[in-house]
């Protein structure tokens, strides 16, 4: 998927984003501002952006912050955001992850939350986001993560598999999905980068199939129902499908670090 077809559809759906339960209230939006421990001099990036809700959660704790997206439409209902809650000290700018419109050295801290998997180009996504940070600067990421192993073997094999499986399981819900990394993938990628870890978890969520889908044809939805409830072993143990509620559930997990420049 292009770019510019990535701006077509998520303009489409810009004012979902306003009152996703997984942007706006996730666990891991209030975990990400305490194990940054924001200063109040500081100047922040938050990249892809979309409504602003990391953007906002950091704001009263720094003295400036800018929120960058891919997505013009995104961008009013943001700044909308902002007034409505009284934050002035939180601009909005139009931009590409890929070729961030700021020189080097700028911002003491970069965050960016569940939107790395729309991106083509990871390692590209975290060399501009090191360029912008000054030394001893933060860079914070949330992001979907996928079962994987570093190890070699069967049962790392199957790790792996149940990795693309997860994938292949999003992308046809939402073709804007380019992949979610492994755990491992990323502290790699990180480390790759010259950054030094300071922290890294894990937070589980449980979605709602029938909220989740809801965007889809019937006949979409129906297919998903089978991808999620007949996955292979290693897939299903990390998917956990649950039916016992009269509504489908199941679970997918976010990585979360912090690293120094």
């Amino acid at each position: 998927m292009s770019k510019q077809q990535v701006q077509q559809q998520f303009g489409a759906n810009a004012a979902a984003y306003v009152s996703s339960p997984t942007h706006a209230q996730g666990a891991s939006l209030a975990r990400l501002v305490e194990l940054v421990d924001p200063e109040p001099a500081w100047r922040v990036l938050d990249i892809a952006t979309a409504t602003g809700h990391t953007a906002l959660a950091f704001a009263p704790h720094v003295a400036a912050v800018v929120g960058l997206d891919l997505t013009p439409q995104m961008l009013p209902l943001a700044a909308r955001l902002a007034a409505d809650r009284g934050v002035a000290n939180l601009t909005f700018t139009v931009g590409d992850v890929d070729d961030l419109p700021f020189g080097d050295g700028g911002f003491d801290g970069v965050t960016c939350r569940i939107a790395p998997h729309h991106f083509p180009d990871i390692g590209r996504f975290i060399a501009e986001a090191v360029r912008v940070l000054r030394p001893g600067g933060r860079l914070a990421l949330v992001d979907n993560v996928v079962p994987g192993s570093r190890l070699r073997g069967k049962k790392a094999d199957r790790q792996r598999a149940a990795g693309e499986y997860v994938n292949a399981f999003e992308k046809l819900r939402d073709p804007s999905h380019v992949r979610c990394l492994s755990y491992e993938e990323w502290l790699d990628a990180l480390a790759a980068a010259g950054l030094q870890v300071e922290a890294q978890e894990t937070l589980d969520k449980r979605l709602t199939f029938e909220t989740w889908a809801a965007r889809h044809t019937p006949e979409m939805q129906t297919r998903l129902r089978v991808l999620l409830l007949r996955a292979p072993a290693a897939a299903a143990e990390f998917l956990d499908p649950r039916t016992d509620t009269g509504l489908t559930t199941f679970r997918l997990r976010e990585g979360l670090f912090v690293a120094r420049k």
